[in-house]
């Protein structure tokens, strides 16, 4: 099987070694920093790059680049791709790009799926790339039509060296709402949180809270910043239902209401059990 992946950061980077582990396939890839190409292939992620001549010989190609750059790459390539291929992007948003997809294969005639690893870190690029980052993780999938089971299932075992540990089907707007809260809302709160001017003295006396609520404001803001701005209904939904819930908690506490104060910390408590399953 041959894989062309297009982006060789932590994402693509990752895919790519994973794929490699796996003797029935060869890799190609590509980065804009020519110097990352070099070093994919010096360093086995890759066995060459992948270009406008050999893009055509690609069972599966991975779209792991920016949002902007991910668009532009499939309107550069989608006539030099195969009928035959699949062509799968792993952005964090999947209305835009899944917009352009599908209608670039549907003129080009070579199809395109939607997708989203669930995996990743906050330290960026190939150097950090993990054969294992998505071993067990769950992968979305958002089909040109839920109903082609065939293409699902074509779908999963093309993926199947990558060594994801679950799959689902959405459709592009559900994936991009739930999202927005589980992935996009969190590191705004996080980003957020870290800058209040007591954060510089939190050495000594902070434990798991802090650590889990700050992991993830360490981010890429040029990517971050992307993805937000592409999602912004979503987002911006989500960022006013938790502004009205923190103005509960405030008021309560302002007002010294302990009985509201524990029947709101109550509620939170069993939002949680109840969206956990336990």
């Amino acid at each position: 099987m041959i894989i062309g992946i297009a982006g060789l950061g932590l994402i693509g980077g990752s895919l790519a070694k994973a794929y490699k582990r796996d003797s029935s396939c060869r890799v190609l890839g590509y980065d804009l920093d020519s110097s990352i190409n070099d070093f994919a292939i010096i360093s086995n992620t890759i066995d060459e790059k992948l270009t406008y001549e050999n893009i055509g010989n690609c069972d599966l190609i991975l779209v792991a680049v920016y949002p902007a750059g991910a668009e532009s790459f499939l309107k550069e390539n989608a006539p030099h791709i195969s009928k035959n291929t699949v062509v799968i992007d792993c952005l964090g948003i999947k209305q835009e790009i899944c917009d352009v997809g599908f209608a670039l294969a549907e003129q080009y005639g070579f199809t395109f799926v939607g997708g989203h690893p669930m995996a990743g870190s906050h330290n960026g690029g190939l150097k950090y790339a993990s054969v294992e980052l998505f071993d067990g993780a769950p992968m979305v999938i958002v089909p040109p039509r839920f109903d082609d089971i065939a293409l699902l299932d074509k779908v999963e075992k093309l993926l199947a060296p990558v060594g994801f540990g679950s799959f689902s089907v959405s459709t592009a707007d559900e994936h991009d709402r739930v999202i927005a809260f589980t992935s996009q809302l969190a590191h705004v709160v996080s980003n957020a949180y870290i800058k209040s001017p007591t954060a510089k003295n939190h050495k000594g006396v902070s434990a798991g809270s802090y650590k889990d609520l700050t992991r993830v404001a360490w981010l890429n803001p040029t990517m971050w910043a992307d993805l937000f701005l592409a999602n912004k209904d979503h987002l911006i939904y989500e960022i006013d239902f938790l502004i009205k819930s923190l103005s509960e908690y405030k008021n309560a506490i302002s007002e010294n209401d302990r009985e509201t104060l524990i029947k709101i910390l109550d509620e939170g408590r069993k939002r949680k059990m109840e969206v956990d399953g336990q």
